[in-house]
């Protein structure tokens, strides 16, 4: 397939390795145009993905005429913040019933759309899916094994992005959940911040499963409110993703949280990361919903506490673990309070 993907980070250069892999015909454009010239010379994101040399059948370009003539699929990996501009100045150049697929992770502030709608919203002659899971773009460009899930309002869309993007180290499974995939894949950005400000504190492994643990209850309650499925947040794009980002050296927004924990401004951790960290996006949208579908998110609460109102990172973990007492699941029954 002749296939466009719109940005040129990290993630973007790791899935056009990925789609080289299975021949199709790939075109990465970049508004920067240092970024262009530096893949054009090197083949090779030196300063996002260094280590990772694409081959030298793929295009780059800065001109949008260029990279959207006539392609049969669109992959927009650009960072969440930049979704609404980026799908609004190509909207021109879109076929009707163009697949475009969503591979960025977050929630619009101030509309808190998920970003499928963003895109419909800018693009609404394209044919819009959605793709998340367990996959930072250092492994998947180093074509370690890992799987994913597609989300798409039909399953022949679905069925063609799976067939597309899946090899033999990146299984690809199909979802009608649009819903529950794409705030698994944003909410997860938000806990993982926190995981990251417990390992900046010192806290222990404890502490980081406790996170991961009720962070995924935090995210199953919202999403199941908003329409989600609740297997999908057992699945890639909930506890999946939300293992990986809590966990590995390669996340973006543990790293983040380290910093923070540290000491260190949310705005001062991003400019140390040197790449957009989208919990930072995501989490006022995220407490936003919270409030609008009346439920409780402590650990979304305490990290924009922590990020927006100069609330001490130290004082978190206090403030979580002495919060009323509860039973863990609701719904749940004692055998004495049915005698």
């Amino acid at each position: 397939m002749k296939i466009t993907i719109l940005g040129a980070g990290s993630w973007g250069v790791a899935i056009a390795k990925l789609l080289t892999c299975n021949q199709h015909d790939v075109t990465i454009w970049s508004i920067d145009p240092e970024e262009v010239a530096m893949l054009t010379e090197y083949c090779e994101q030196k300063q996002k993905l260094p280590g990772v040399i694409l081959p030298g059948t793929v295009h780059y370009t800065g001109a949008l005429e260029t990279a959207l003539a006539d392609p049969e699929m669109v992959v927009i990996a650009v960072p969440s913040p930049f979704v609404r501009t980026t799908a609004k100045s190509v909207a021109s150049f879109i076929k009707k019933g163009t697949v475009i697929v969503s591979v960025a992770k977050g929630i619009e502030e101030g509309t808190l759309l998920r970003l499928s709608q963003v895109i419909s919203e800018e693009i609404p002659q394209a044919d819009v899916a959605v793709l998340s899971g367990p996959s930072h773009a250092e492994e998947v460009g180093k074509c370690l094994g890992t799987t994913v899930v597609v989300g798409a309002h039909s399953h022949a869309t679905a069925r063609l992005v799976q067939d597309t993007f899946m090899t033999d180290f990146f299984r690809v499974y199909t979802s009608p959940d649009m819903v529950g995939i794409e705030l698994g894949g944003a909410l997860k950005n938000v806990i993982a911040l926190a995981a990251g400000i417990a390992d900046g504190l010192g806290c222990g492994d404890n502490t980081k499963a406790a996170l991961i643990t009720r962070g995924i209850v935090e995210i199953s309650s919202l999403g199941t409110k908003m329409g989600g499925n609740p297997a999908t947040f057992s699945g890639l794009s909930g506890i999946g993703d939300l293992i990986v980002t809590c966990a590995s050296k390669h996340s973006r927004n543990r790293r983040a949280g380290v910093l923070i924990g540290q000491g260190m401004s949310y705005q001062d951790a991003m400019n140390e990361v040197k790449m957009v960290v989208e919990g930072v996006y995501s989490a006022k949208a995220a407490l936003m919903l919270a409030k609008k579908y009346n439920v409780t998110m402590p650990i979304v609460e305490i990290v924009n506490k922590i990020l927006f109102e100069e609330f001490p990172a130290g004082d978190a973990l206090n403030v979580l673990l002495t919060r009323d007492k509860k039973s863990e699941i609701s719904g749940i029954s004692w055998d004495d309070d049915q005698a």
